[in-house]
């Protein structure tokens, strides 16, 4: 799935077609592994990540390695709150546009390099001058200037309430080494200050980190995390209760009740920032015609999809945001009812015809969720054809426009703005199907400004609304995220934003 990506999952950009000048089989030399003391723990994840280049990826897979390679000037905690990470401190002007902050002491890059400002402003120019994955995250920063090796001064164009999740909602984010991306060898071999640094990389098979001993959070108890792409959930339960993996994030849905009792694993489940949708390529007729995306809403059966994808760990939603949320929004517009789906499809003129699904089979979802939309579609002479291509092909198909009808899902989001912004203003980067309303518009522009709270709550609620209405995302459900390791792990956390930080875990074998 980006970001927070994108980070997400998918959103998205076109993202960079994986691994350049490594191919299947083939081992990138990274030097020693497992310079420090501790046991390599390994980690089945469900599929490779397209590449390692932190501002170019837009895959989950590629951010689950990047998180424990990577910071941010600043990061969430488990409760989502922005804290210090590589800057240690920051404040704000009275008028709010200017943002100061001061980086702490003695940071190095895993090369020994030390980190200073300008890596900062490199960073972040990189990613707004060459219009990268998450530039709309800059829209309102006028200026990014090092007056010194430490301070890093922001100027913003207008208060921009949320810049700090701007900053450091995930490791899209990161701040990156300017050798490592001009040699280019930040694809596959990437140099971060983060606890742990890519070690070995062979395409199809794993990816190692070793332990970085001087990192400015304290050296990992790890020595190590393999990461093993493993995309079939049986296939990674039997690995972890057989021992040949400590971890992982492919759990079959049907087996988490009976797991949660299970003394051979612990189960880790919380729910999630993310949400999951479909999207109807508004480019196309007659799916500009609002009637008929509202057709298909009201067509759609989230208790059986939320059922068949999670065996009920999932919530069904209508808008993005999740209930547990202080920007959550009530809002049950589209039961089902295929009566007024059929209502709506007469007044729109459309008598029927095929539809092209996009699904993905690194995400098994959204192949057993189309199943079931084709199912409920037939009803309204819609012949649904699904495509289950790996998510780099996803990628490219979507960015490209050609699909019809896609499902993919947002992970990592913080802030309102990283909910709503991208993926509904008229030209926002991951925009793909290509909505686009005025009033939306207007309301989401002013609650990136909007530092009152409440008044900023309700200026997303009116925009979430008007963009459930006509129908710009059919929304589907807010996953838990359910995550296994070994009992012989400890000092792991699941996270609500999905991020997979290593740094504090151990493992005894």
């Amino acid at each position: 799935m980006t970001s927070r990506t994108t980070l997400g999952i998918a959103g998205a950009l076109a993202a960079v077609l994986a691994l350049a000048g490594c191919s299947a089989g083939q081992s990138v030399d990274l030097g020693d592994s497992g310079s420090a003391s501790g046991q390599t723990l390994v980690a089945a994840i469900g599929g490779e990540p397209d590449q390692l280049d932190p501002q170019k990826t837009t895959s989950y897979f590629a951010f689950e390695v990047l998180e424990n390679v990577y910071d941010t000037l600043v990061q969430p905690d488990a409760n989502l709150e922005m804290q210090p990470a590589l800057a240690e401190s920051w404040e704000t002007s009275d008028d709010q546009l200017t943002w100061t902050f001061t980086l702490r002491d003695g940071v190095k890059f895993q090369d020994g390099s030390d980190l200073t400002s300008e890596d900062v402003v490199y960073s972040y120019r990189r990613i707004i001058d060459e219009k990268l994955a998450n530039a709309w995250k800059f829209s309102t920063v006028s200026d990014v200037s090092a007056p010194d090796d430490k301070t890093v001064v922001i100027t913003v164009s207008q208060p921009t309430p949320n810049l700090l999740s701007n900053l450091g909602g995930f490791k899209g984010m990161a701040i990156v080494e300017k050798s490592n991306v001009e040699s280019g060898d930040i694809t596959t071999k990437p140099v971060g200050t983060g606890p742990f640094s890519v070690s070995d990389y062979v395409a199809g098979d794993h990816i190692t980190l070793k332990a970085n001993p001087d990192y400015w959070g304290g050296a990992p108890k790890l020595g190590g995390v393999e990461y093993r792409f493993i995309s079939e959930p049986a296939t990674a339960l039997a690995s972890l209760k057989a021992g040949d993996i400590d971890w992982t994030d492919v759990v079959p849905p049907q087996q988490v009740e009976q797991l949660s009792s299970d003394s051979s694993v612990t189960l880790g489940q919380t729910p999630s920032s993310d949400y999951w949708y479909l999207a109807l390529n508004e480019a196309k007729a007659p799916w500009n015609d609002v009637r008929v995306r509202q057709a298909i809403a009201y067509a759609i059966d989230r208790d059986a999809i939320v059922q068949a994808v999670s065996y009920g760990t999932a919530e069904k939603n209508q808008l993005a945001i999740p209930k547990q949320s202080f920007w959550y929004t009530e809002y049950d517009q589209y039961s089902t009812d295929i009566d007024k789906a059929k209502a709506l499809m007469a007044e729109a003129g459309f008598t029927g015809g095929t539809l092209d699904l996009l699904a993905t089979s690194d995400y098994p979802e959204t192949i057993t969720a189309a199943q079931i939309i084709a199912a409920n579609l037939e009803p309204l002479g819609i012949q649904v054809s699904i495509r289950q291509p790996d998510f780099s092909t996803w990628l490219d198909e979507q960015n490209s426009g050609n699909f019809d009808m896609l499902m993919m899902g947002w992970l990592g989001n913080i802030d309102p703005d990283d909910f709503y912004y991208s993926q509904h203003h008229t030209g926002g980067a991951s925009n793909v199907q290509k909505f686009s309303d005025p009033e939306v518009d207007k309301l989401l522009d002013a609650g990136r400004v909007e530092t009152d709270k409440d008044k900023r709550k309700d200026l997303y609620a009116q925009a979430a609304t008007i963009i459930a209405d006509k129908a710009s995302y059919i929304y589907l459900y807010n996953p838990s995220v359910t995550q296994l390791w070994s009992p012989k792990v400890s000092g792991y956390e699941t996270r609500a934003d999905r991020a997979i930080r290593f740094a504090g875990t151990s493992v005894d074998k």
